[in-house]
């Protein structure tokens, strides 16, 4: 039991640093995933959606403190009860996503490593089973520091977390894993190889065979049946190949100029979700970033979720130079982890990404 409890305290608290240091890299993406949790569709929390980023930036802190008390044997009583409270919900909520295909993505990883939602559950039924142990053993579990040392390190932990978290959600994320990132290129993304494996479905083909129903499954092929075609279900039992970028458009009255857009050496779009979700105040500092590459040449596009009213009242209210286009509002949230944003791009490739703190710091120079 006690080698047990050594093995098991090193992996969860591994896993809970892990875990909990790529979520707080970007606790924005995480409040999404909650927000998409609190569906009335998922677990019909609808009222728990306003204050989504707040509870993914505790959540984080608290996985990453976790991990940290409990590598160091500070506190382990309140800890291991702790960790096993969060593990039977995380538990819990994985199997719910898995189970009625709600959520397809967990984001336990965040970006970093995506895990389909029986592959989320299935870590997490392991770490509950590394947690029982340590639970069952936690007499075993000796501090390797003081307690006031102990405690200090938690604190300190505590107040690193904080900060990084403030520095990311008022700039962006240290780390970008998203297929957006700086240096990706959005068509090359959208690019599906000519030898990419294609999706795999079997069919079942109801037929009427002397009075009695008779089903035959195939993988495409119409059977060879000598009976009376009823009626034919279909199931993907293998995924195909997705592009890394594949809801990617920007359109207006109904045209799609993606094409166009790529095509542009010197491009700036600037992002906004959801206006009715937007720092308004951004879009001062956006206008005079803007402004100024406007003056070096490079052509400006607004890329919103919003409606077409929504807007062209902001555009007016802050004297914005372009015009908006139609962007799915997901996707939006993926290119930039701030509303507005600032991305500019060389023919489709993004050279620089910015939090609209960060405005003045746009390059406009010539490529």
């Amino acid at each position: 039991m006690k080698f047990a409890v050594y093995i098991s305290r090193l992996i969860v608290g591994v896993l809970f640093i892990i875990s909990g240091g790529i979520k707080i890299n970007d606790p924005m993406g995480f409040s999404f995933k909650l927000e998409e949790y609190f569906g009335i569709d998922v677990l019909n929390l609808p009222f728990l959606a306003p204050y989504a980023l707040s509870i993914a930036v505790f959540l984080v802190v608290v996985e990453v403190l976790l991990g940290v008390m409990l590598l160091v044997g500070y506190k382990p009583k309140f800890t291991v009860w702790s960790l096993l409270l969060m593990i039977v919900f995380f538990t819990f909520l994985t199997f719910y996503s898995a189970y009625f295909n709600k959520v397809t993505d967990c984001g336990c990883f965040g970006d970093a490593i995506k895990l389909t939602p029986w592959e989320s559950f299935s870590k997490d039924v392991v770490l509950l089973l590394l947690i029982l142990i340590l639970f069952v053993g936690r007499q075993y579990i000796t501090p390797l520091i003081s307690k006031k040392v102990g405690m200090l390190v938690t604190v300190v932990g505590l107040f690193a977390c904080a900060l990084f978290a403030h520095h990311v959600l008022n700039h962006l994320p240290v780390i970008d894993f998203r297929p957006y990132k700086v240096g990706a290129n959005i068509v090359e993304g959208m690019t599906v190889p000519e030898d990419a494996p294609k999706p795999i479905y079997e069919y079942s083909w109801k037929f009427e065979v002397d009075g009695a129903e008779k089903i035959v499954k195939t993988e495409g092929d119409y059977p060879d049946v000598d009976g009376n075609f009823i009626g034919v279900d279909t199931r993907e039992v293998q995924a195909g190949y997705v592009p890394p970028i594949h809801d990617f458009t920007i359109e207006k009255g109904g045209e799609d100029y993606t094409g166009e857009m790529m095509e542009e050496d010197r491009l700036i779009m600037v992002i906004a979700y959801n206006m009715s979700k937007a720092d308004l105040e951004g879009f001062s500092a956006v206008k005079e970033a803007t402004d100024r590459a406007i003056a070096a040449g490079y052509k400006v596009i607004g890329m919103s979720a919003s409606g077409e009213e929504r807007t062209a009242s902001v555009k007016a209210q802050y004297d914005l130079n372009f015009d908006f286009y139609f962007t799915d509002e997901t996707t939006l949230k993926t290119i930039v982890r701030s509303n507005p944003g600032i991305v500019r791009l060389h023919r489709g490739t993004i050279v620089q990404k910015l939090h609209f703190n960060d405005a003045d710091e746009l390059e406009t120079a010539a490529e």
